[in-house]
C-alpha cells in the first residue's frame, strides 16, 4: 500500500509540473525558480533558508548534452529573473559600501561565505588571508575555474548615491564589487544546473589584486589545484552595458616599477669640479633610457619606459650627493619585458659611471610588484567568443586592442590556459562614463545578471566540451 502510494505522489508531481509549465502566463516560462509545492526540500537543506536561493530538485530545461544556443538561453534566463537580479544589486551594494583594501577584504569574504553556505556550496577558506575557493559540480575532472578580485581603492568616492562607499577615503573604484556579485550569481546559476554539470566549477574569490600579490598567493595556496582553464571578466567603461570584448594573445601589458639612486659627491655650487654632480648624471640616464624603446625595440611590438619622478637636492646652491629616479615600463611580451628590465639597469648604471657616479637599480621584486603580460590562450578566447555571442548576440561581441594597462589575473594564465575579458558598464544617461580608479567611478547596475550569466555558461559549456 505504502508502494502504491508513493507511486501515486510521484505521478501527482509530475503532472502537476507539466500543468505549471503549461498554464504559465506570457513571458513567464517555468525554470528553477518555480516548482510545485509537493516537491519537499531535501532534509539536509537548513528551513531558515533566504528567498534568493533558487530551488532545484526538478526542472524543465534542455539536457544540454550537446551545448546549443538554447542551453545559453536558459542560463540568462535563470539570471534576469527579477528576484534574482534585486539579489544580485544587494550583494553588490553592500559590498561597494564597506570597501575593504587589500588582504583586508574580511566582511567581504564573510558576505560571500554566508551566500555560499546558504547555496549549500562547499568552500575552502581562508587561501591568501582573505581568499575563497569554492567547488560546484561533480568533484572529478575536468576542472575549470572562475576567478573574481574583491579589493578596493584608497579613494574618496565623489558619486553622490544612496549606496555611496560608509568607508571615507575607501572606495570600490575599479568595479571589483560587480565582480565579486557576478560570481555569487554565476555560483547560485551553477548549484541550479549542478546536475547539468560533467565536471567540476571551481570558482576563486582573490584579495589583493590592485597590490599584485593576491593572484600569486592563491597560486601558492593551492587554487589551481587540478585547474586545467581558467576565465574572468573586468566591467569596462569603453563599451556599452553588457557588450562582451576579448582577442586572442596579448590583452594587458607585463607592467614593472623601478627605483635608481645615482650617489656623487655633494659640493657647492659655485665650485662644481669639486664635487661629483648626480644630477648631470641622473640627466644623461633619463634621456638615454627613451633610446630603448626608440632604437632598440621593435616598432611593431608597443612598449613604454616612463621616468616619472626625479628627486635631488633641496638647496639652491648645493648639488646635492644623491639623485632619486623612479619610473615604469611596459610590454606585451615576457621576452620584450624582462629586456627592457635588463636594459633600464644598464644604462642607468653606465651613465651614471660616465660622469664618475655610482648606480643601484630596484624594481620591487620583492614586494611583487611586477606584472607579466596576460596573453589570452587562443582555444580559451574562442570558447569566450562563442559563449559571450550565444549571450548577448554576435554583434554584442568586440574584437578589442590591447592596452598598456595590468592585471594580476596574468600570474594564473602563466599556469594554466585562460582567458581575460572585458564586459561594459557604460550608460551616459546614468554617468556611468568615467575610467576606473576615477572618484566618479560608477557602474550600470544592468549588467550584473549578464556577467554572471556569461560566467556560468562559460563554465558549464567548458565542462560540456572537455568531459
Amino acid at each position: 500500500m505504502r508502494v502504491k502510494r508513493f507511486l501515486l505522489l510521484i505521478f501527482s508531481c509530475i503532472v502537476i509540473t507539466s500543468l505549471v509549465a503549461a498554464i504559465s502566463p506570457s513571458g513567464h516560462e517555468f525554470s528553477y525558480f518555480d516548482h510545485p509545492s509537493c516537491f519537499k526540500s531535501p532534509t539536509n537543506i537548513p528551513n531558515n533558508r533566504t528567498s534568493s536561493l533558487m530551488r532545484y530538485p526538478f526542472s524543465l530545461s534542455p539536457e544540454c548534452t550537446v551545448w546549443t544556443r538554447t542551453c545559453s538561453e536558459e542560463v540568462l534566463k535563470l539570471a534576469k529573473q527579477p528576484e534574482n537580479v534585486q539579489w544580485l544589486k544587494s550583494v553588490r551594494r553592500r559590498i561597494h559600501q564597506n570597501p575593504e583594501l587589500a588582504f583586508q577584504e574580511f566582511e567581504t569574504s564573510r558576505l560571500i561565505r554566508d551566500e555560499l553556505t546558504k547555496m549549500e556550496v562547499s568552500f575552502r577558506f581562508p587561501m591568501a588571508v582573505t581568499g575563497i575557493r569554492a567547488v560546484i559540480g561533480t568533484g572529478r575532472p575536468p576542472f575549470v575555474a572562475v576567478r573574481a578580485d574583491m579589493d578596493a581603492l584608497p579613494i574618496q568616492e565623489a558619486v553622490e548615491w544612496e549606496h555611496k562607499s560608509k568607508v571615507a577615503g575607501k572606495m570600490h573604484a575599479c568595479g571589483h564589487d560587480a565582480h565579486v556579485a557576478m560570481l555569487i550569481g554565476a555560483a547560485k546559476i551553477l548549484k541550479t544546473r549542478e546536475h547539468h554539470l560533467k565536471g567540476t566549477v571551481i570558482l576563486l574569490f582573490q584579495p589583493a589584486e590592485e597590490a599584485g600579490n593576491g593572484a600569486k598567493m592563491m597560486i601558492r595556496d593551492g587554487a589551481l589545484e587540478n585547474v586545467e582553464a581558467i576565465f574572468a571578466l573586468h566591467v569596462s567603461y569603453q563599451h556599452p552595458t553588457s557588450v562582451i570584448g576579448s582577442r586572442p594573445g596579448p590583452l594587458l601589458a607585463g607592467c614593472g616599477f623601478f627605483r635608481a639612486v645615482i650617489s656623487g659627491k655633494e659640493g657647492r655650487a659655485g665650485n662644481p669640479h669639486r664635487s661629483v654632480d648626480p644630477v648631470l648624471a641622473a640627466s644623461a640616464a633619463v634621456i638615454s633610457l627613451q633610446g630603448i624603446v626608440a632604437r632598440e625595440a621593435n616598432p611593431l611590438d608597443s612598449q613604454v619606459i616612463s621616468v616619472t619622478s626625479f628627486n635631488g637636492g633641496n638647496n639652491l646652491d648645493m648639488i646635492p650627493d644623491t639623485v632619486v629616479l623612479k619610473g615604469t615600463f611596459r610590454a606585451f611580451s615576457n621576452t620584450s619585458f624582462y629586456q627592457i628590465l635588463q636594459r633600464i639597469e644598464e644604462v642607468i648604471v653606465e651613465q651614471a659611471s660616465v660622469f664618475r657616479c655610482l648606480a643601484t637599480v630596484d624594481f620591487f621584486d620583492k614586494e611583487s610588484t611586477i606584472y607579466p603580460p596576460t596573453v589570452n590562450d587562443e582555444s580559451m578566447y574562442e570558447h569566450v567568443r562563442k559563449v559571450a555571442s550565444d549571450l548577448v548576440g554576435p554583434t554584442n561581441f568586440r574584437v578589442v586592442p590591447p592596452i598598456m594597462g595590468a592585471e594580476d589575473f596574468s600570474f594564473y594564465s602563466e599556469v594554466v590556459p585562460a582567458a581575460f575579458f572585458y564586459i561594459g558598464i557604460m550608460n551616459e544617461t546614468l554617468g556611468s562614463v568615467h575610467t576606473g580608479h576615477s572618484p566618479y567611478f560608477m557602474i550600470d547596475e544592468d549588467v550584473l545578471p549578464v556577467g554572471a550569466a556569461a560566467h556560468a555558461a562559460i563554465a558549464e559549456r567548458y565542462l560540456n566540451e572537455h568531459h
